[in-house]
């Protein structure tokens, strides 16, 4: 009699989506924007005291209208899987033989037989039925459910932190070369960002780190041709 075979438990990603894209976002943000503020300013003939404090008001704006815009965004998505779950608890109370055929119509779309739909859907049901709603019909699960709070928070902490680089340039480097370092160093920490990201969500590490570097680098272009073009110190 042959051994039952091991059991494998993959290493799944799908769990990482809700922060790994708020953190992502707001950091290839915080230097993106932020760098290009910079060389902007730079480029338009501002001083140093003025550059650094565009770049923290940078800083400091954008942190903030990460985390609101990413806390409402998601918000409004929290509030939509809400509704959805109210509707099918609704619809549950009204008729839940109904709900079941159209469960198990599901998985006989998914391939089951009409016989073994009907009895999974049976069973779940009568384990979760919201849950096998919510899962198989409207598609929401634990995993990938709205979390507004953690979204703003990794949004905000991300932003800032991107952001900090091209400040701290800013603030320290040579002003001779300022502009070329901003650019340099942030085009490399946006290289490494965008490989860590691919990585962590079992992507191309290359293909992500070049589309990052790619749109930082045509980001900084035109701010600093914007600044060239009107000159003006601000």
């Amino acid at each position: 009699m042959s051994a039952p075979p091991a059991l494998h438990a993959e290493a799944h990603r799908t769990h990482r989506v809700g922060w790994l894209r708020a953190a992502v976002l707001g950091a290839n943000d915080g230097l993106i924007s932020t760098a290009s503020l910079i060389v902007g300013v730079a480029a338009a003939g501002g001083a140093r005291a003025s550059v650094l404090a565009a770049a923290v008001a940078g800083l400091a704006a954008g942190t903030m209208a990460m985390a609101a815009g990413e806390y409402v965004s998601v918000s409004s998505q929290a509030d939509t899987e809400r509704a959805d779950l109210e509707l099918e608890t609704r619809a549950l109370a009204a008729n839940e033989a109904g709900e079941r055929a159209e469960l198990a119509a599901i998985y006989v779309e998914r391939g089951l037989t009409p016989e073994l739909a009907e009895e999974v859907a049976t069973q779940l049901m009568a384990r979760d039925a919201l849950g096998a709603h919510a899962r198989d019909e409207i598609g929401l699960s634990d995993v990938l459910t709205a979390r507004p709070l953690q979204a703003a928070a990794a949004s905000a902490v991300s932003f800032a932190v991107g952001a900090l680089f091209p400040v701290l340039i800013c603030a320290f480097a040579p002003w001779a070369i300022l502009t070329r370092l901003v650019i340099g160093i942030s085009l490399v920490l946006l290289a490494v960002l965008g490989g860590f990201a691919a990585r962590t969500g079992g992507a191309s590490q290359l293909a992500g780190a070049v589309r990052v570097t790619l749109w930082g680098g045509i980001a900084m272009a035109i701010t600093a041709g914007v600044g060239r073009l009107f000159h003006v110190a601000v």
